[in-house]
């Protein structure tokens, strides 16, 4: 398995990703209006046949669309990835109806999905979230069972924009994350609201707020109560991909780093020459590859079914974002002032860097899920120790 190297057509075809972000995403992209849906990019993803691969790909090929979008721009990758998280529930525990209705529309980028998880009490503790979904006994889909959802969610990509939520609410007070159940709420159901908020991210973040929206059985995914595995299951699949993303960022970096510093007159010579700016550069690219390895190790692991998928996933993101914020912090500080120029590509980088170290677990959570996993796999002792 390409646990540790790519085949020749993964390679080849990463460069044609690079190329496709390159030549036909950004062009797109630079048109669009910074913290809004750019429904012109879904469009174009959807005629390149990424979006439509989402749904027919592991989470190598995820990795490796996200690694090589990134590179070349990162608002189409942005876009790619959220539809993805939107739409995977949908695509794994969706009814024939549900994915009939919505995945094709996601496809062709005709149709904006959102992942509405967190809330403004309930980030990095997913289980604590407080969006009721009260029974509604006059409920008249759904075999008669239905629900009425108060409550709001916060810090929600493509909020409030887009076209359907994948929305987490408890259906059983008191009952921790055994309680949760996750719906498909379409954005026209009365009693749905939403607001953008200003985010230093430039892709699209927003509020919403439910004032009795009502959901029947037939927007459940998965089933009832069980919805905490449901996002689980979806964060454990895009965990890895969001270090691909950082991997993709570092790349981009460290490329322009080492052109600039080769090309830079400084003391004599070239920056280059000067042994902390190379031992520098050779540290981005080692603890570069490193994230890229781990990413990759992990993405193959979840595909091949091998165990301890949440620990690797989680390593995969931890180690993917954290370095690519050293990356681009490093590589702005070789460049100077002219990367902080509003414009460059460093400085571009630096703003969008931030956020992975956040969301989809921040980094605390994610070691916290490392030393839960790896304590879990350890055998219970005997006795005393020596």
């Amino acid at each position: 398995m390409p646990a540790f190297s790519l085949e020749p057509e993964q390679q080849a075809w990463c460069a044609e990703l690079r190329t496709l972000a390159a030549e036909r995403l950004r062009p797109v992209a630079e048109k669009g209006e910074p913290g809004r849906v750019d429904r012109a990019l879904l469009a174009e993803l959807g005629r390149s046949g990424l979006l439509e691969r989402l749904f027919a790909s592991g989470a190598l090929d995820l990795c490796l669309m996200r690694e090589s979008l990134a590179h070349g721009c990162t608002e189409a990758e942005t876009a790619l990835a959220l539809q993805g998280l939107g739409a995977h529930p949908v695509h794994a525990h969706g009814t024939p109806a549900q994915r009939a209705r919505w995945l094709p529309a996601v496809a062709d980028g005709s149709a904006v999905a959102a992942f509405a998880l967190s809330e403004r009490a309930a980030g990095s503790d997913a289980a604590a979230l407080t969006l009721r979904a009260d029974p509604d006994p006059g409920a008249a889909g759904g075999a008669g069972r239905g629900w009425r959802l108060t409550g709001e969610k916060c810090w929600i990509s493509n909020a409030p924009e887009a076209d359907f939520y994948t929305v987490f609410a408890r259906t059983t007070p008191g009952a921790g994350a055994r309680g949760i159940t996750a719906f498909l709420v379409p954005a026209d159901r009365p009693g749905l609201t939403g607001s953008a908020l200003e985010m230093l991210s430039p892709h699209p973040i927003g509020a919403l707020a439910f004032d009795g929206v009502p959901v029947t059985a037939d927007d459940v995914l998965g089933e009832t109560d069980r919805g905490f595995r449901v996002a689980m299951g979806t964060l454990n699949l895009f965990r890895p991909s969001v270090g691909a993303f950082a991997v993709g960022m570092a790349q981009a970096a460290l490329e322009a780093t080492l052109g600039h510093t080769a090309r830079r007159d400084a003391f004599g010579g070239k920056l280059s020459d000067l042994p902390t700016v190379a031992h520098q550069v050779a540290e981005m690219a080692l603890r570069t590859e490193a994230a890229r390895l781990m990413v990759y190790a992990a993405a193959t692991a979840y595909d091949a079914g091998a165990p301890g998928v949440p620990r690797r996933a989680a390593m995969a993101k931890l180690l993917a974002t954290e370095t690519a914020q050293y990356v681009v912090d490093t590589a702005v500080q070789l460049h100077g002032a002219r990367a902080l120029r509003r414009g460059h590509l460093l400085e571009h980088l630096y703003r969008e860097v931030r956020a992975p170290r956040i969301y989809e677990g921040a980094s605390e959570v994610q070691r916290g899920i490392i030393a839960k996993e790896l304590y879990a796999e350890t055998p219970p002792p005997t006795g005393e120790a020596p």
